[in-house]
C-alpha cells in the first residue's frame, strides 16, 4: 500500500508542481545533482538552483538556501545525504513549499513525517527524472 501511495504522490507532483528548488545543485554535469534538474528544465519545469557555492546554473540565479528564494516554490528536490535532510524540511515548510522530493538513495522517515504533518507531499528514494520518464514521457 505504501508503494502505491508513493506512486500516486509522484504522479500528482509531476502534474502539479511547476517551480522546483533544487538543493544541492551541482556544477559537475556528470552528477545527478546537475543532469536531473537539467533534464527537468528541458521538460518545462522552472528550476531554481540552491547551492551556496554557485552564482547561477542553467542560466538562472542560484541561491544559498531556500529562505533566500523570493518566488513561490512548489517542490523542494533534495540532493543531500539522508542525515542532512531535516534542516531543509524546516526551510521547505517555512517557504510554503507544497512538496518535498528526496532523490534516489535519500530517505529520512522522521523528516518525511515532519513534512507530511505540515501538509507537504513527500517522495523518498526515487529519481525524479526516472519517474518523469515513467509517468509522463512514455505514457
Amino acid at each position: 500500500m505504501k508503494n502505491l501511495d508513493q506512486q500516486n504522490t509522484i504522479k500528482e507532483i509531476l502534474a502539479k508542481c511547476e517551480t522546483i528548488a533544487v538543493v544541492g545543485f551541482s556544477r559537475r554535469q556528470t552528477r545527478a545533482g546537475y543532469y536531473v534538474p537539467a533534464y527537468l528544465h528541458e521538460h518545462g519545469y522552472r528550476i531554481i538552483p540552491v547551492n551556496p557555492y554557485l552564482d547561477e546554473a542553467l542560466g538562472v540565479k542560484a541561491y544559498s538556501d531556500l529562505i533566500s528564494i523570493p518566488d513561490p516554490v512548489d517542490l523542494v528536490l533534495l540532493f543531500q545525504r539522508s542525515e542532512k535532510v531535516p534542516p531543509f524540511v524546516d526551510q521547505a515548510i517555512e517557504i510554503g513549499a507544497k512538496a518535498l522530493w528526496m532523490q534516489s538513495g535519500i530517505y529520512n522517515e522522521a523528516a518525511a513525517a515532519e513534512a507530511r504533518s505540515a501538509g507537504l507531499d513527500v517522495v523518498m528514494n526515487a529519481c525524479m527524472m526516472v519517474e518523469h520518464r515513467r509517468w509522463v514521457v512514455y505514457r
